[in-house]
């Protein structure tokens, strides 16, 4: 049991890191209720914290290096502590905002690529695939204790109880500090590339904040955005200001590497086929999960009009298959090669979403959509089994943190993509198919189409057909053509589902693409370097 401890301390800081994600996810009515705002909002909140992530998930695993993993990993635990206790007594949305997507998400960056490193450095060859396989199912138990703690506690109390205890669970990690060691450095500590870091947050920055702001200002024809530019909607030039920032960042990290310095990323780690198809893998998975865990819960609260306690345990099944096979599934990766189980759990995931599709009408199939969230579980706890230990062992022991950071950006990059790209989608399908049947309705007026062009004009949001009702009452229609316009609504919130939910098989159909480089069987364990002893042996304890 001693062997295991340090696992047990790096894997409930996993728990927590995905925890809270799941719990924002099935309280996003009550949010929406307490802060007196809108589900894009709230969606907003959520990208951010996962783009808060992205953005410096790079530069936490560099200062990794730089300061130490074990210091970085403790003092990044610190600092989410203190986003969690911000946020459990925030008394708006912008205190949210800066409590769990800023402060929260910056602890999270300096935990998430440490940990990863001292997982790799803590384990060895069969120890650490089992090692990577807890910490999967640990971040499937995240998942699953989310949506039923989470819609529990919200349903019946309040959510801010999950961010205090957080706190409490911050704390008891933090007293359990000494089981955490680190290896003694065999050499000089790299520098930090303070431009380099720079750029890659500002452009990974641009990059999401277009794809989330293309909701509310669209792709192309200007929706309600702050400015146009050339009389066409910013977003599309925002990401590509990203995209150019990018192509910066890397033109600077090669002129470092040439130069002799440190850059923050060693480009020539892209060059490995297994850690360039895990990172994709992960960025995919991330991007798919996420997308369906910001969609599924606007169906079970805003069209079904469950509460928090209510989805979160419609939600239970994908939790539970994911956790049950992301811990049971390290060993078939072992037997028949990551690349067969990735390409098995991609098209596991494509059936489950086929499946879901088929369930989303006015009234919920409970057998139905729960076997579709299993299905879905079983292929995210496949993936969840797989890809950790192929990134992290495609490297050798210097370069841990490095690619715990690459690791970790591309999953916080799929996160920040899955709920602002499938939410804009969503937003978009749902305008487009609500103006169809408004215009193409015979039993509306007029002036009902006329109203209802202002209303769309001003931005649209998924709200409850309640709440439509609503405003065609308040804007003087008559019953028969209030009941038109609410059915017309109803309807293209279906269509805005399927839409959203049809994009994440298209974009798991694509991600088959990327598991070319994955191993195909068995790989070799990789040694340590000559006179450098394996992790555990001459370990050390950093300071506290």
């Amino acid at each position: 049991m001693r062997h295991w401890r340090a696992l047990i301390v790096l894997g409930t800081a996993q728990f927590l890191m995905v925890l809270d994600t799941s719990v924002m996810n099935v309280s996003i009515s009550r949010l929406v209720e307490d802060f007196d705002t809108d589900v894009t909002a709230i969606q907003a909140v959520i990208t951010l914290y996962a783009l808060v992530m992205a953005a410096f998930m790079i530069i936490g695993g560099r200062i990794g290096d730089v300061l130490g993993r074990r210091r970085v990993f403790l003092l990044g635990m610190a600092v989410y502590g203190t986003g969690s206790a911000l946020t459990a007594v925030a008394p708006t949305l912008w205190v949210l905002t800066l409590g769990w997507s800023i402060i929260e998400g910056l602890g999270a960056a300096m935990v998430l690529p440490s940990m990863a490193a001292l997982v790799a450095e803590s384990y060895r060859d069969r120890d650490r695939s089992v090692a990577y396989g807890v910490i999967g199912g640990l971040a499937g138990a995240g998942i699953a204790v989310g949506p039923l703690l989470g819609g529990w506690v919200t349903t019946y109390l309040t959510w801010r109880l999950v961010f205090a205890g957080e706190v409490v669970v911050v704390l008891a990690v933090l007293c359990f500090r000494r089981a955490v060691v680190e290896s003694a450095p065999s050499g000089r500590r790299p520098g930090l590339d303070v431009v380099g870091a720079v750029l890659s947050a500002v452009g990974l920055g641009l990059g999401v904040l277009g794809v989330l702001q293309s909701s509310s200002w669209g792709w192309v024809q200007p929706r309600n955005p702050p400015f146009t530019v050339l009389g066409f909607a910013p977003t599309l030039f925002v990401v590509a200001a990203g995209v150019v920032v990018l192509r910066l960042f890397r033109t600077w990290e090669r002129h470092r590497e040439a130069r002799g310095d440190d850059p923050l990323v060693h480009l020539s780690l892209f060059g490995r086929p297994a850690l360039r198809s895990g990172l994709s893998t992960l960025l995919s998975q991330n991007l798919i999960l996420l997308g369906l865990f910001f969609t599924i819960p606007l169906y079970l609260q805003v069209v079904q009009g469950f509460d928090a306690f209510q989805t979160g345990l419609r939600l239970v099944p994908v939790s539970v298959t994911m956790l049950v096979a992301s811990l049971g599934a390290a060993r078939l990766g072992r037997k028949a090669g990551a690349r067969r189980v990735v390409r098995a759990a991609l098209l596991t995931l494509l059936a489950s979403i086929a499946w879901l599709l088929a369930t989303l009408d006015p009234v919920i199939d409970d057998a139905q959509f729960f076997g579709a969230m299993a299905l879905l579980g079983l292929g995210m706890g496949l993936l969840a089994s797989q890809l950790g230990n192929v990134v992290q062992s495609s490297v050798g022991e210097e370069e841990r943190s490095e690619v715990g950071g690459l690791q970790f950006t591309a999953q916080n990059l799929g996160s920040a993509l899955g709920t602002a790209l499938i939410g804009s989608l969503l937003i978009g399908a749902l305008a487009h198919a609500f103006t169809t049947y408004v215009a193409d309705n015979p039993l509306l007026s007029d002036e009902a189409r006329r109203q209802t062009s202002i209303a769309l004009e001003s931005g649209v949001s998924f709200v409850s057909t309640g709440q439509v009702r609503s405003a065609a009452e308040q804007a003087g229609l008559p019953p028969s053509e209030v009941d038109a316009v609410t059915d017309s609504y109803a309807t293209a919130q279906l269509d805005g589902l399927k839409a959203a939910v049809l994009a994440t098989g298209g974009v798991t159909l694509v991600s088959l693409l990327a598991t070319g480089g994955l191993p195909a069987g068995k790989a070799p364990a990789r040694k340590a370097p000559i006179g450098k002893a394996p992790a555990g042996e001459a370990a050390r304890e950093g300071p506290p």
